[in-house]
């Protein structure tokens, strides 16, 4: 693909090399498109060598590269990395290979850090905050991610954002929390949020009910829903009866790996940011107010970054069109 600055496209160079072609100096066509005689020249040798072919976009990457380490040499620094559990020194000394190589082709490889891993199985038994992969399911609905924030509640006058640390009455401490559920599509990232009084089971089960409701209105069916193994989704009968009633299938993240849930806990990050911590509010009532507001400005209008910049009203309708 030309670049955004390219004075010519596929297109204007067959222009350019049709007007060569009929007889006309090349020196005055390159002025003519606004290009050099070098530019010029180049194109029509490829379109005499080629054809029309010749005036497509070639890659940028070399043919070959003859100094890339051999893939034999890689399994070997592969296997002996698996068999001695050494650093790139070490196995570099063993091999006749250069550390820097061998960390190279370790890092191509994705292999873990030898801190990651246990001494003596080799097995990963450390966490790492990096999934294989970035996934993102081709349709609406085929997978939810759910979750639970916890809001310390605003008491009538406004908190300490509004009248600074340590100045509130003893009489207002203590309010508690406001649980703020959420559920953002995998796909699409159209968001489903409430607030709730506790994080229970049965109430993470009645807010999925809803949420699947809401979905259903944008023609969406829950394919998969996904949480995080706290107990109110794990162990909970009333929620794991809710999955299946909306003919689901429940997933769990990986123990300590909380990123592999990232889309809601983005969409938390979010909601602390651009609603709950977006202003001062005078009382409690009021934060929870603005919500529904700014879910449908998150829905409607909010351009996304991890889905090209649209909204997710947009990814949902477009999917819709795709599969009529």
């Amino acid at each position: 693909m030309s670049h955004a600055n390219a004075r010519l496209t596929p297109a204007g160079r067959l222009i350019l090399v049709q007007r060569i072609a009929a007889g006309r100096p090349p020196a005055h066509v390159a002025a003519e498109m606004g290009v050099s005689r070098a530019c010029a020249y180049k194109w029509w040798g490829r379109w005499r060598a080629e054809g029309k072919a010749g005036l497509l976009d070639r890659p940028s990457h070399a043919r070959s590269h003859p100094r890339r380490t051999p893939a034999c040499t890689q399994t070997r620094i592969r296997i002996s990395r698996h068999l001695s559990r050494r650093g790139p020194v070490a196995i570099g000394a063993h091999l006749n290979v250069p550390a820097s190589t061998v960390g190279r082709v370790l890092r191509h490889h994705r292999t873990p850090p030898l801190a990651a891993c246990d001494p003596v199985t080799g097995q990963v038994i450390r966490a790492t905050r990096r999934s294989a992969n970035r996934y993102e399911h081709d349709r609406p609905g085929s997978l939810v991610h759910v979750d639970v924030k916890k809001l310390g509640r605003i008491p009538d006058g406004g908190g300490w954002r509004a009248h600074g640390r340590g100045t509130r009455p003893t009489s207002v401490r203590g309010l508690g929390y406001d649980y703020v559920h959420a559920a953002v599509d995998d796909h699409s990232r159209l968001a489903y949020a409430e607030i709730l009084s506790d994080e229970k089971g049965a109430t993470c089960a009645g807010f999925l009910t809803r949420a699947a409701a809401f979905y259903a209105g944008h023609g969406i069916t829950i394919e998969r829903v996904i949480t995080d193994n706290a107990k109110n989704y794990r162990i909970s009968r009333d929620f794991a009866a809710a999955v299946a009633a909306i003919g689901a299938r429940q997933k769990f993240i990986r123990p300590h790996c909380p990123w592999t849930n990232g889309k809601v806990e983005r969409l938390n990050r979010t909601l602390g940011a651009e609603w709950a911590y977006s202003r001062v509010f005078a009382s409690n009532d009021d934060r929870t107010a603005l919500l529904p507001a700014w879910l449908n400005h998150y829905n409607l209008n909010r351009p996304h970054l991890g889905i090209g910049g649209r909204s997710p009203i947009d990814r949902v309708n477009n999917a819709a069109g795709q599969y009529i």
